[in-house]
């Protein structure tokens, strides 16, 4: 237990902590409205739908209630304890596998140090630098394959619950895959209509305009989109975990057989089931359920073998072969990191003050601005250079209309949304270019009080914060 947290705070050394990046801007104002329902006044269509179908912001919210931890420090308590039963259900889950606890060690190494690396062209790592649902259910889906494996199949179902809970759509990955798993051991040659894994229903309207231009920003959802590299990215993991199973059955390693088997089988459906959504036009409106997200548990288990096995064969007890291996490649994840996040301290503890401009500003909005302020900003405000993609509601605390980026999945997963998102993204859509006039626009139709700007000089506007690259102005009634 020692040496996993001991892993634990090493994966948050290599990896960093970035605790209102990217999604996390998508889940955590439902769990901010929780604690303070004044909050979000407007706009919160766009990120309640997400929290609507799981209970991690109430999840959240009850753990900051009970131990009146301020909310920065229950993330990055949760944040931990996520990457710790994740590293805990990989160790069981390779000593399922693996009969010396060398490969043990060698499988769990391993993964800690690639954390963050891409899963393909899926937009997912394998946990984030920041506490999200993902991360919880990692773990819930690693333990659930681990007692599937053992065949306690009611504390499987507990697990897969759990998971399910907190991140349904990641659940049903798991729920495949331990499905898949029992149908391997209670039919020797099974004959299933593996496409039943993956639920279409009420998937295949026809998607309008407006769903068309926001799944512009999140092309990857199509197969066909993806890079050369990143399809090999999903075809090698497949070949490898043939050749595993191979491996296993020669020398006797029954479960790494199994789950080598059915992770073979699980990911063939999953990427017929990706070929055929992205071929016909009728089905564009299902690659919302991002079947390749699966490869997601694949390579989970890839990584471990693939540790495991350098363990047992290579780097035995010889601890300079150990340091070979994992320096070079903590010290690549750690650079490819800082290249993410160049203008954020690496890791962003809750008690220092932040380095980044951007969230200087957003910090300053949540203290100094009204609770039911509505602001706007550029719909493209985490591409810019330097903004390191920090979330402004998750962070400051406050409305704003809606984004290209985040707001865009949110439409990608829930079309109803769509032509209320296009409304907002089209009224803002040549937002390097507004003057007074325009600003006084989106006053008049979307209630907007304040801005977050570059540093540019309009005039005509109150700007009571400035710092070298933000400012945030008022707009005067």
């Amino acid at each position: 237990m020692l040496a996993l947290l001991l892993l634990t705070f090493g994966a948050l050394a290599v990896h960093g902590y970035h605790p209102y990046a990217e999604d996390a801007e998508i889940y955590l104002p439902g769990a901010e409205k929780i604690l303070h329902p004044q909050l979000f006044p407007t706009g919160t269509e766009f990120f309640e739908s997400h929290a609507g179908l799981t209970l991690f912001p109430n999840l959240i919210a009850f753990s900051v209630r009970i131990t009146h931890l301020p909310f920065p420090y229950a993330l990055l308590t949760w944040h931990l304890a996520s990457i710790f039963l994740f590293l805990l259900a990989c160790w069981g889950l390779t000593g399922i596998c693996f009969a010396s606890e060398r490969a043990r060690w060698g499988g769990v190494a391993l993964v800690a140090a690639l954390l963050t690396i891409p899963i393909a062209g899926t937009s997912l790592y394998i946990m984030d630098q920041y506490l999200n649902p993902r991360n919880l259910a990692a773990f819930a889906g690693v333990f659930a394959v681990c007692r599937v494996l053992e065949k306690k199949y009611l504390r499987a179902a507990l697990w897969l619950t759990f998971a399910a809970v907190v991140h349904p759509l990641m659940a049903s990955f798991a729920v495949a895959l331990c499905f898949v798993i029992f149908l391997l051991d209670k039919l020797r040659r099974p004959a299933v209509e593996f496409a039943l894994l993956f639920p279409f229903t009420n998937f295949f309207a026809p998607p309008s305009p407006a769903y068309r231009e926001a799944m512009r920003f999140h092309s990857l959802h199509l197969l066909p989109n993806w890079e050369w590299y990143e399809w090999l990215g999903l075809l090698a993991p497949i070949v490898i975990l043939f050749w595993f199973q191979r491996i296993a059955r020669a020398r006797k390693l029954q479960n790494l057989e199994r789950l080598s088997t059915a992770l073979v089988i699980y990911e063939l459906v999953y990427l017929a089931i990706a070929l055929i959504i992205a071929i016909p036009e009728r089905f564009e409106a299902v690659a919302r359920l991002q079947p390749l997200r699966s490869l997601f548990l694949l390579y989970i288990f890839m990584l471990l073998a693939i540790g495991g096995f350098l363990a047992e064969y290579v780097l035995k007890n010889r601890i300079w072969r150990w340091l070979i291996l994992f320096l070079p490649i903590c010290l690549g994840m750690f650079v490819a990191q800082r290249q993410l996040f160049p203008a954020s301290a690496h890791v962003e503890w809750p008690w220092s003050k932040p380095r980044n401009p951007w969230a200087e500003a957003f910090i300053w909005i949540r203290h100094n601005t009204p609770a039911d302020a509505v602001f706007a900003i550029s719909p493209y405000y985490m591409r810019i250079p330097g903004e390191d993609t920090i979330g402004f509601r998750a962070l400051a605390e406050r409305s704003r209309l809606a984004d290209a980026n985040k707001d865009s999945g949110a439409v990608s997963m829930f079309p109803p949304l769509a032509e209320e998102w296009r409304q907002q993204f089209q009224a803002q859509k040549n937002w390097g270019n507004f003057g007074l006039q325009d600003f006084l626009g989106l006053r008049e139709k979307y209630g907007v009080s304040w801005l977050v700007l570059q540093n540019r000089g309009t005039s005509g506007l109150e700007c009571p914060y400035k710092n070298e690259v933000v400012e945030v102005c008022r707009i005067s009634p």
